[in-house]
């Protein structure tokens, strides 16, 4: 049995995130990955030069071609650009009944760019968190989301449960941007855990999220507890980091 995952995000040409980061990704750890389109960006680790939408009626052809014809174990979402894609991936998750569904909530590029429009938050907020197993927010996405600021360990964990109040059965909030060790804390409603790491000097973070949240996928894609995906996926951003590019920017859709 070949183990599947579908990923629904933006597409960056220089490899770092996004698409081309899910996919390769989900070959690393042995699953047969599909793609849904949702933006087309001109970026590289510099920066974001460009973003063009594509229209929702098109991104629910991509989801109906995928899913009739191979079924994703797990999915995840990146990137959406606008309200209208955001409303009609989950729509199509229903349609689909995905139960394994992780979403990284890209709002803002590292390099400032805006990613996601006021509007496109609210729809993100009432109609994908309800369908999501596990959102991926770092600190600053997970203030957006919120209307917290988050600064500090104790943040972290009340912006998690509020996150879950929303419609998220697991919230992982990632905690890279903070000072001290590296701790991510994951709130399953009734604990929080905490996966902590030294933090790893290098300059090159382009696509980070990204690897996570779709390592994460993969695992769950092939029946592991999300637990057990976390680590899976904490132990792939190490081989991640300090790659390829000159900048560390990007939109990690």
């Amino acid at each position: 049995m070949t183990n599947t995952a579908l990923t629904v995000a933006g597409s960056d040409p220089s490899g770092g995130a996004g698409i081309q980061a899910d996919l390769n990704t989900f070959s690393h750890l042995g699953v047969y990955g599909m793609s849904v389109i949702v933006a087309l960006t001109a970026q590289n680790t510099m920066g974001v030069t460009g973003v063009m939408d594509v229209p929702a009626d098109f991104v629910a052809r991509q989801w109906d071609a995928v899913m009739s014809d191979i079924p994703a174990n797990a999915v995840k979402t990146g990137m959406l650009g606008n309200a209208a894609n955001v409303s009609i991936t989950a729509e199509m998750i229903e349609k689909y009944d995905v139960k394994n569904v992780v979403v990284d909530p890209v709002l803002v590029s590292t390099s400032g760019t805006v990613l996601l429009a006021a509007d496109g938050i609210e729809s993100f907020k009432q109609k994908l968190l309800p369908r999501t197993l596990l959102i991926t927010p770092n600190t600053s996405e997970a203030g957006v989301l919120t209307g917290m600021d988050v600064r500090t360990q104790d943040d972290m964990e009340a912006a998690a449960r509020r996150l879950r109040d929303l419609g998220a059965q697991f919230v992982l909030v990632k905690g890279g941007h903070l000072e001290g060790d590296a701790i991510d804390v994951l709130c399953d409603g009734s604990q929080v855990h905490h996966f902590r790491a030294p933090r790893i000097a290098v300059s090159h973070t382009h696509g980070t999220g990204c690897v996570l949240s779709a390592a994460i996928t993969a695992r769950l894609a092939c029946g592991d507890s999300l637990a057990d995906a976390v680590r899976v996926g904490k132990d792939t951003i190490k081989a991640t980091l300090s790659r390829v590019g000159s900048g560390n920017s990007g939109t990690d859709p």
